[in-house]
């Protein structure tokens, strides 16, 4: 298989504005990645294993925010020559013209290193090393590495969006023990299920950028057993929590519906030959980690009320 060179870039031709590098930072997948922190902050607070002040808690999600948008400013930076095969991506800032790579990787780098520096001298530095594995994981581990050298990428590049709950949870309390580790998991199982169904509708793109993700690499029909089987262990790890008494009736309640629309989307997927459900799922993964995490909190504060 052969991968573009990632050095390639487009002239620039237009002057940058505020937008583009607001699009650099990938505000949708921030929005996701601030949340699940913010339930990782949440959680020990209503349970009683620590605290911190509002004013700490706005400054623990802004590095959060800042550090998934220097991530994503980086993965843009390395990813250009195929984001500019790709159709999903080809408008992006830099594919686009709008900014220079060597801008974007700078701005990146400047909020990485922002970002976790006041979260050590804000909150603690527990979290702050977190959240700058974090940034490596994703930058490193998963873009510069994984992404173009397997179809495993996705799984065990999954590990970077999984960090913000453990990051929030450590902010709080300054310690990492299991409670924070099964969130990290949640996110963990779910990540193939949700990406892999947007990797079916979008097999085109990757094949034509020579990014071996599993549809491409595996195939649709091996692709989708596999979905199915982390969404059993996405299933089996989320009913888990009220053992650790971090969950009750509220939250048992929302992820058996979740778990059992998502068991049905995934069902659903394996047996259709063309994109409707793929993309039904990929719509609906996003709602069930909202849903499912919201559910976490509100069942705390009921359980453990302030």
């Amino acid at each position: 298989m052969t991968i573009v060179s990632s050095h390639s870039s487009p002239a620039i031709c237009n002057p940058s504005s505020v937008s583009d590098f607001i699009t650099l930072l990938k505000p949708g997948v921030m929005t996701l990645v601030v949340f699940t922190g913010l339930a990782g902050m949440v959680v020990p607070q209503l349970t009683g294993l620590g605290h911190i002040n509002l004013f700490q808690q706005i400054i623990a999600l802004a590095c959060i925010a800042l550090a998934s948008g220097s991530g994503g400013a980086m993965n843009m930076w390395y990813d250009r020559d195929i984001d500019a095969i790709m159709t999903r991506t080809k408008k992006r800032p830099i594919p686009s013209g709008l900014i220079a790579p060597d801008d974007a990787l700078a701005f990146g780098l400047f909020l990485a290193a922002f970002s976790v520096m006041i979260m050590g001298l804000a909150l603690n530095w527990v979290a702050a090393f977190i959240l700058a594995f974090a940034i490596f994981f994703y930058v490193v581990i998963y873009t510069m590495w994984l992404k173009r050298s397997t179809p495993q990428n996705i799984v065990i590049g999954g590990a970077a969006g999984a960090f913000p709950p453990m990051i929030g949870w450590a902010a709080v309390t300054g310690d990492i023990t299991l409670q924070p580790f099964l969130l990290f998991m949640i996110i963990f199982l779910w990540t193939p299920p949700h990406f892999w169904a947007l990797a079916l509708y979008k097999n085109d793109d990757y094949t034509r950028a020579g990014v071996p993700m599993m549809p491409v690499v595996a195939g649709a029909k091996a692709t989708k057993k596999q979905m199915l089987f982390y969404t059993y262990l996405l299933t089996a790890c989320t009913l888990l929590l009220p053992l650790l008494n971090m969950a009750g009736l509220i939250y048992i309640a929302s992820t058996l519906l979740l778990d059992i629309i998502f068991l049905y989307h995934i069902h659903k997927t394996t047996l259709d030959n063309t994109d409707k459900w793929a993309r039904k799922t990929f719509g609906f993964s996003i709602l069930y980690l909202f849903v499912l995490f919201t559910a976490m909190m509100l069942d705390g504060w009921f359980l453990y009320p302030i």
